[in-house]
């Protein structure tokens, strides 16, 4: 009779496990804290389930109590589950920085030789980010908005994700099932296509589909993206799914395959699977043998999170909160900087004491990991933003994440400005050094024109250089108006060239001629040297 009642509570304990290991989709790994929650849930219906056939007694035996307290002790078993709860517990105090600091600061290698001028390319503004990931959905709202015979059915996916796409930089989303009711009228032909928009130019495509997306985090049932890869592996432990396209615009969705050290301590990438979202079928690649069209092998917070233990536990877990020597931290935001056919992550590094300064900055491949710290004091990225806004605070315009680019061999913030419909109204450089060195320039001119603008009042302002004083005679003389400014160059016997802004000495630049002798003061050597001052 016994065995009979254990028989039943296994079977219907089965049939409750699989309906809800089918809607919950749990891995089946005991590294992952989801396994522990569904093998709870199943220890608690079993036990619920046993207990309801043991205690199916008489009125008369229960108001005798008779076998009741025979009930309980057979349940001794119950045990096991705050036991079990409190080895995990105890096996995640072993495992963590207070043991184990050094494992944690080892969680990402960080090379601190790099140079930047060297490592970070010298920025071309053909393949510049301008457009953030709040302008690009607005971008692509409006972009699905002018396709009647889809708005009804289909919604924007809010991925957006960022990659470099045969030397473009876009952002790229797939289309979303409207609803259960749209699901069922589509799923048979599928998601018809996704949304590219131009970080550069802001050029938004609608790309259709022959064969449409059949998986996606929208789909029911099997057709979800997210049952259909633990499905296919039940053991693994996914982390970030991204949507990509290939270099021949071929969708595909890439999930990045985490694993754990304890139970959910440590995580780090090993793999990836690439699943075609038309036909269903995919391929595990360990994270050494990603193909290269793939840029987003690990997410940023995962980044974040790693470069943070990087920067707390270098010399132990105590002096991570007492004494604190050493110990760096990552700014509150980051944004993606492109180089060659890769995506990397940015953020600077401060300070664990809030002083509104960076101490330097790391840029992280997304595709290897690869990551490399530049000690470069200067701005946080926060300042910088404020700094720009502040040039134009009249307009109430909103300072887009900076990007860090390489501007003349020096790093420099570069901000949008936009308005309060999201437009980008103008756009903002700020020396990292010495965010103090800024300025903004309506978008319309191009960024092209604001970068000229920026490096004019740059050179005008850059203080921190050797001051040269020099006498020189003019043996010719141009004007030329640049941005609304006048500019004077002058060529010396030497044939030496000059340039001066109507800026600097305003009431006599205008008068003077070829063949004047004046004595100038100048910060650097160049093609052609800009002018400080002008001696009287």
């Amino acid at each position: 009779m016994r065995n009979n009642k254990l028989f039943k509570s296994i079977l219907i304990t089965l049939l409750f496990g699989g309906i809800f290991y089918y809607i919950t989709y749990p891995p089946l790994n005991i590294t992952n804290p989801t396994f522990w929650f569904f093998a709870l849930v199943i220890a608690i219906v079993f036990i619920a389930i046993y207990t309801m056939y043991e205690l199916k007694i008489g009125i008369s035996d229960l108001i005798h109590r008779r076998r009741i307290k025979k009930t309980y002790k057979e349940y001794k078993l119950l045990a096991i589950i705050p036991l079990t709860l409190a080895l995990i517990i105890i096996i995640n105090i072993i495992l963590s920085p207070l043991f184990n600091s050094k494992e944690y600061y080892n969680r990402i290698k960080v090379d601190t030789t790099g140079d930047f001028s060297t490592d970070v390319k010298e920025v071309d503004f053909n393949k510049v980010p301008l457009l953030d990931r709040d302008s690009s959905l607005k971008i692509g709202d409006r972009t699905m908005g002018q396709m009647s015979e889809l708005v009804s059915q289909f919604d924007v996916s809010d991925q957006y994700t960022q990659i470099n796409y045969n030397n473009e930089i876009i952002r790229v989303t797939p289309l979303e099932y409207n609803g259960v009711i749209k699901w069922l009228t589509n799923r048979k032909s599928g998601i018809k296509g996704y949304i590219t928009v131009n970080s550069t130019t802001g050029e938004a495509k609608l790309v259709k589909l022959k064969n449409g997306l059949k998986y996606a985090p929208s789909g029911l049932f099997n057709e979800n993206l997210y049952r259909k890869l633990q499905l296919l592996y039940p053991t693994k432990n996914f982390d970030s799914v991204n949507f990509e396209i290939d270099n021949e615009g071929n969708p595909y969705w890439i999930a990045s395959v985490v694993k754990y050290v304890g139970v959910g301590l440590r995580r780090n990438v090993v793999g990836v699977v690439i699943l075609n979202p038309i036909n269903g079928k995919s391929k595990y690649y360990n994270v050494d043998a990603v193909p290269n069209w793939v840029d987003h092998v690990y997410e940023a917070d995962l980044i974040l999170e790693q470069v943070a233990d990087w920067g707390k536990y270098k010399k132990g877990f105590f002096n991570s909160f007492i004494g604190q020597k050493s110990v760096v931290a990552t700014t509150e935001g980051y944004n993606y900087l492109a180089q060659d056919d890769d995506i990397y992550l940015y953020t600077g590094i401060t300070s664990v004491i809030s002083d509104e300064s960076n101490i330097g900055f790391i840029l992280t491949n997304m595709r290897t990991k690869e990551t490399k710290y530049y000690s470069v004091a200067g701005a946080e990225e926060f300042s910088a933003m404020e700094s720009a806004k502040g040039q134009v605070q009249q307009m109430n315009y909103t300072s887009t994440f900076p990007l860090l680019i390489n501007l003349n061999s020096r790093p420099t913030y570069l901000v949008s400005l936009k308005d309060n419909a999201g437009l980008v109204k103008m756009y903002g450089f700020v020396d990292v050094v010495d965010y103090q060195k800024v300025s903004v320039t309506d978008s319309s001119k191009g960024i092209k024109k604001a970068a000229e603008a920026y490096l004019n009042e740059v050179d005008l302002a850059d203080e921190e250089k050797t001051q040269i004083i020099k006498t020189i005679t003019i043996t010719e003389i141009t004007t030329a108006a640049i941005d609304g400014n006048t500019y004077y160059y002058f060529t010396d016997e030497e044939n030496i060239r000059y340039k001066v802004s109507i800026k600097v000495d305003k009431n006599n630049l205008p008068f003077i001629k070829t063949g004047d002798t004046i004595e100038i003061e100048y910060n650097n050597e160049s093609d052609v040297i800009n002018i400080t001052k002008i001696y009287n």
